[in-house]
């Protein structure tokens, strides 16, 4: 990713009536070490229950797509730092099922984190990173025979719009074997403030995550924004399963991308990101839409989270 690019996809959505900035630009290695925290905060449940279900249900997992002795890819868009994948591949391994693993994530920087945490647990394993947007990265993916499994964890999906979530499932299909299987996972509908604490934590750990995107902006843009006149604002609605975040200016103000002033009345939002929220039912129709099959969803204890086995129909 380019700085030119950057400022481009900093300006489309600036210039907008309703103000956005693309979430994808929350992982810079500032924000990725800011996510780790993230990742930490006990109100922040999503890893705790997706890191339950791959240590529990890895085996039955493979168990449902093997054939044979034959061996397959794991690859894993938007991989992250791996600490979570790797019960899954530690289970797949023993089970002598898996030859490569192959993360794909937009930071380099969290790249090297993943390779290096999964070494460490398995050190023989095949390990071949690929960083990029994974849209763009999808369309250049060799389709090779050996069958897959890939992964897209962290209720990732949840960050898209529906007809994106459609329009991203129709993508994977296009990149993948019939033969291959996904491994999606959600985050599942569940008591409002259970949601919204996770996304609005006492400590500010969050607030910094959603605010790291104009510090990012000063460092790599020049801008000179003084990020303490913005606050950071989740929202979330229970019918729609949607979680919002929004940047809010706590000010009338103003500042410069290059010879551009953008200018911001008091109390204006800035849209920065959606997380939808799913029932079981909603998961099915959408794969049904997409041309999936569901195989099998596997919950959490306290099912709060599915990881859901999908197929080409």
């Amino acid at each position: 990713m380019t700085t030119t690019v950057f400022k481009e996809d900093i300006l489309e959505g600036l210039r907008k009536d309703q103000k956005t900035l693309p979430s994808k630009y929350f992982y810079d290695e500032v924000g990725d070490r800011i996510f780790q925290e993230i990742m930490a905060m006990p109100s922040y449940y999503l890893p705790g229950c997706e890191r339950e279900i791959l240590r529990d249900k890895s085996a039955d997992i493979f168990e449902k797509i093997k054939e044979g002795n034959e061996k397959i890819d794991v690859v894993e868009l938007g991989a992250g730092d791996g600490t979570k994948t790797v019960e899954l591949l530690r289970i797949g391994d023993s089970l002598n099922a898996i030859e490569n693993y192959i993360p794909l994530d937009i930071s380099p920087n969290i790249l090297e984190v993943n390779e290096k945490n999964v070494k460490n647990v398995i050190p023989h394993l095949s390990v071949k990173p690929i960083a990029g947007d994974f849209f763009k990265t999808l369309k250049e993916f060799n389709k090779d025979e050996r069958r897959k499994l890939v992964l897209f964890m962290g209720g990732n999906i949840g960050n898209f719009p529906h007809e994106k979530a459609v329009t991203f499932l129709q993508l994977l299909k296009d990149s993948l074997n019939t033969k291959d299987y996904i491994l999606i996972a959600f985050d599942l509908k569940k008591n409002p403030k259970t949601i919204l604490k996770a996304y609005n934590d006492d400590k500010g750990i969050t607030k910094r995550f959603n605010l790291n995107i104009l510090h990012r902006m000063n460092r790599e843009l020049g801008c000179d924004i003084n990020v303490d006149n913005f606050d950071h604002y989740p929202h979330y609605d229970p019918i729609s399963g949607r979680t919002y975040s929004y940047i809010v200016s706590l000010k009338n103000q103003s500042f410069k991308i290059e010879d551009e002033e953008i200018h911001f009345d008091k109390n204006e939002v800035i849209h920065t990101e959606i997380s939808k929220k799913y029932s079981l039912s909603d998961v099915e129709e959408l794969m049904d839409e997409v041309g999936f099959d569901t195989v099998q969803h596997f919950l959490d204890e306290k099912k709060f989270y599915t990881l859901s086995l999908v197929k080409f129909r």
